[in-house]
């Protein structure tokens, strides 16, 4: 593994630094408005002054005798969806909405249980304390239902007031891990070094919290997986490769894992890269920390990281490296839906390379998640695969 500490490798990662780094810079040239949402965080006293207003709109109504309506943005509509590849989905200006009225049985309890949601944020602001959205559910399990209901709403309270949902202090419990070439401080002063846990840290709760970020990370590498994430670490990937950072968000990030991501690179601003499975579900996770989901257009400044390359594996790399059939899954009918909608998604159609992967799965029929490489080599995919795939750019 010596020549990975070779001239050759850092040369290629600094060259894609400098494109990313230029990225960023166009990225906020055709978006001024992009750096101060960043910098400038929502103060206690303007969430306080947010949900004042809803409250008097309610109050309003009220005294004229009129059934009080909330107005929500349709967040999950693709028409209220726009694409630029400078930041990902994000949300039109003047997107369609939706009513939560208090006088229609089939939405007067949605609009009771976002009037509560309000209440317990307004209280959380002001006494600047934090909640996670389960400690949210189990205060009254029989009034929310489930959690779904809960994380649906605060979602719908952060998109409606225009706030991030850090910002509500309201924090999500982060299931992703991270390990390497890092260290931070948490808000509560806490000193976290990434490099001496084997098995990884996991991602703050609160990321916004975190200060005092450190590196000598050349690049970034997201793993889709929790299995490959360990996996690296028991072979001693950021040792043989590094210095380096790994991050999961153990399948579909949650937002902390993806706050995290976005504020490793607004600080570093050092090469990312993606290893998933070959198949729809991995590749749409890519996505997911690249360009931002449906879901949270309405935060994609803050969530998405538009320069992330696509490292692993490809579907190009199959046929490439001759795996196996036997270790090839044929797509599901689900997989195939999912394929059919992610080459109708608008970030495709600037991504020639990506066309011709999905082309080849669409042709093949056929899948492979990262195990499969370990039909070539128990160690193929850490002692050959990322080793030569990180040196000689093997990435779209």
């Amino acid at each position: 593994m010596a020549y990975m500490q070779s001239p050759d490798f850092f040369h290629y990662i600094e060259d894609h630094r400098g494109s990313l780094l230029k990225a960023i810079q166009r990225r906020q040239r055709q978006n001024p408005e992009v750096k101060k949402e960043i910098q400038e965080p929502v103060t206690s006293s303007q969430v306080v002054a947010a949900i004042d207003k809803i409250v008097q709109e309610v109050l309003e109504s009220l005294s004229k005798d009129e059934a009080p309506v909330l107005t929500m943005e349709d967040r999950s509509n693709w028409t209220n969806i726009e694409f630029t590849e400078s930041v990902g989905l994000q949300m039109v200006k003047n997107c369609t909405t939706r009513k939560v009225r208090s006088d229609n049985p089939r939405s007067a309890q949605r609009f009771a249980l976002t009037m509560k949601l309000l209440s317990v944020i307004y209280k959380l602001v002001q006494t600047d304390t934090y909640a996670t959205k389960r400690d949210i559910f189990y205060e009254d399990v029989q009034l929310y239902g489930s959690q779904r209901t809960v994380d649906s709403i605060v979602m719908d309270i952060s998109c409606m007031l225009k706030i991030p949902r850090r910002s509500l202090h309201i924090l999500s419990t982060s299931k992703g891990c991270v390990a390497g070439s890092l260290l931070y401080i948490e808000q509560d002063g806490t000193k976290v070094d990434c490099s001496f846990n084997t098995s990884g840290v996991l991602v703050p709760s609160n990321v916004e919290g975190v200060t005092h970020l450190r590196t000598a990370a050349r690049y970034i590498l997201i793993i889709e997986k929790d299995a490959t994430f360990q996996r690296l670490l028991d072979d001693d990937f950021c040792g043989k490769c590094g210095p380096c950072i790994l991050i999961t968000g153990k399948g579909v990030p949650d937002v902390n894992t993806r706050l995290f991501v976005r504020k490793l690179w607004d600080t570093f601003q050092i090469p990312i890269f993606t290893l998933v499975d070959a198949d729809p579900h991995g590749i749409e996770i890519m996505c997911i920390y690249k360009y931002g989901s449906a879901s949270m257009s309405f935060e994609a400044h803050n969530l998405t990281v538009p320069s992330i390359a696509w490292l692993g594996l490809l579907p190009s790399d199959i046929e490439r490296l001759y795996v196996p059939a036997d270790a090839l899954i044929p797509l599901s009918a689900l997989d195939q839906r999912k394929l059919l909608s992610l080459h109708k998604r608008p970030y495709v159609s600037c991504q020639p390379l990506w066309k011709q992967e999905l082309q080849i799965m669409t042709e093949r029929k056929m899948k492979a998640e990262i195990q499969a490489l370990t039909s070539l080599s128990p160690t193929f995919l850490t002692s050959v695969y990322l080793p030569n795939k990180l040196e000689y750019g093997g990435w779209i």
